[in-house]
């Protein structure tokens, strides 16, 4: 996953991830989370899902939440992905800001 933290850009997948689970979900939920914000323009398939999801764990930007079902394992963002997200969403505002003031938007 190419995410750069240092400069604070995010892929689109990694910040729809974090959001999808500012409450615990399953990775299918995640997936249907994500297509229906985004009004079906991004889909994810299940190995991009997962792979995200593994990436995601190992930054310790997301977390297991509840494993009783092994097939339907949740997962919540930590502290710091809450963290991560929030300066993507800085970062993005301070983009759109200048892109408006720049094309009269």
């Amino acid at each position: 996953m190419r995410d750069n933290v240092r400069g604070g850009a995010l892929t689109e997948v990694t910040f729809f991830v974090l959001l999808s689970l500012y409450e615990p979900r399953h990775g299918y939920a995640i997936m249907q989370f994500i297509e229906e914000k985004t009004n079906g323009r991004l889909v994810l398939g299940a190995g991009s899902l997962y792979g995200a999801i593994e990436s995601l764990c190992k930054k310790g930007w997301i977390a297991l939440y509840d494993d009783s079902d092994a097939r339907r394992r949740e997962y919540i963002v930590t502290a710091l992905g809450r963290q991560i997200a929030e300066q993507e969403l800085r970062r993005l505002r301070e983009l759109t800001q200048i892109a408006g003031k720049i094309t009269g938007g």
